[in-house]
């Protein structure tokens, strides 16, 4: 989680895990009697297989499989446009099942989905989390910092020994325009994935205002891997927003104890900090953090909105495209960018910067919004 500078909390969001082995019991930084129960469950089985699944590969694609082996034939089926055709949606985190139901999810869901498909049909499978660079997404007043995860598939211990087949793997990667051979990444435990899930499932629903329900989301997840540290950053903003910033500063400071250049959390303890009237100690723990990070996400951005609320277009331009200097695939920069050159009556290249948007959007909303905006500004164009 991570201040923005403009938002009072901001909230990790996905596939990271700490290298770190966190020593302490998280159990002392969990507070349930402050919450409401919920039915949030407490070892969700997200990799559960459903009977379409099943059917789907024991009909749908058992010739290939057949035919082609498990391996190839399966990763064949998650490729193809005519099979699988799986669609990358960021807009919420879901289980195996229902990423198979949707044919889409982000790349935690798909990968999760992948993971239950590959060991019905009798593959191992390992987990990874891939460095990348970090990405950044907004809703409302939170901040989203996106992780990546990905999978290896490879033919069982005894087929491989038996000779069967010498493929020794294969990486699946859904996250549109990955780059394999520049990925640089470790393995990661199934508990994490599972912690990933579970605190994925925190963030969303905090977003949507159901603090209670994201309690026990994210103490789900510190339950299963108490390594994840962006779970304990989840928890407390969790606090922070429901009202406890004295438990939001302890877990802060708990972070900030295993990463001492936790950005996320440096920033969130100023936040919490100064709702408690230590004005002196946040600004200092603000100035450690811009040595740290100078300039926040969306920092441009919010320079370039501002200008375009003066009508400085040009001031604007520029912004926005220092901002997508920083992270060319922020679809909201290329909005921002496309309705500065509106006002610059460059009408070609607010076009352009509109159809990089809609590529740029990662969920059905965000498509549906620039499509129709460029669908406007190409029938106005034409008059």
């Amino acid at each position: 989680m991570r201040y923005g500078w403009i938002a009072p909390a901001v909230l990790a969001l996905s596939a990271c895990a700490a290298p770190e082995i966190v020593r302490q019991e998280p159990a002392g930084l969990l507070r349930d009697e402050v919450f409401e129960a919920r039915p949030v469950p407490a070892d969700p089985d997200v990799f559960a297989v459903s009977g379409s699944m099943r059917r789907y590969l024991q009909v749908d694609i058992a010739r290939q499989l057949r035919a082609s082996g498990p391996l190839q034939g399966l990763v064949a089926a998650l490729q193809s446009d005519r099979q699988l055709k799986l669609a990358y949606d960021s807009e919420g985190t879901r289980t195996a099942a229902e990423a198979f139901e949707s044919r889409s999810g982000n790349c935690l869901s798909l990968t999760i989905m992948t993971a239950a498909l590959a060991r019905e049909v009798g593959l191992s499978v390992s987990f990874r989390r891939v460095f990348s660079e970090q990405t950044w997404t907004r809703r409302d007043d939170l901040l989203f910092l996106g992780g990546h995860v990905n999978i290896v598939l490879a033919q069982s211990p005894m087929d491989r020994a038996g000779g069967i087949d010498r493929v020794r793997g294969i990486i699946v990667d859904f996250l549109p325009d990955a780059d394999l051979r520049g990925q640089r990444a470790w393995e990661i435990d199934e508990k994490t994935v599972t912690a990933m899930y579970m605190n994925n499932r925190a963030a969303e629903t905090m977003a949507r205002g159901a603090l209670e329900d994201a309690y026990w989301w994210v103490r789900g997840a510190i339950l299963h891997d108490a390594r994840f540290l962006e779970a304990f950053n989840t928890l407390g903003v969790v606090y922070f927003r429901h009202g406890n910033p004295a438990d939001a500063e302890r877990v802060f400071r708990f972070v900030l104890t295993r990463e001492a250049e936790n950005a996320s959390a440096l920033s969130n303890l100023a936040n919490v900090v100064e709702s408690l009237g230590r004005k002196i100690e946040a600004a200092t723990l603000r100035e450690r953090l811009r040595r740290i990070e100078p300039h926040p996400p969306f920092h441009y951005s919010d320079l370039g909105f501002a200008a375009l609320k003066r009508g400085e277009f040009e001031t604007a331009r520029g912004h926005f495209a220092t901002e997508l200097a920083r992270y060319a695939a922020n679809h909201e920069a290329h909005f921002g960018l496309a309705v500065a050159y509106l006002g610059l009556r460059d009408s070609r290249a607010a076009q352009r910067h509109l159809t990089a948007a809609l590529e740029a959007s990662t969920n059905r909303r965000e498509h549906d919004l620039y499509a129709a905006k460029l669908e406007w500004l190409r029938s106005h164009r034409q008059q």
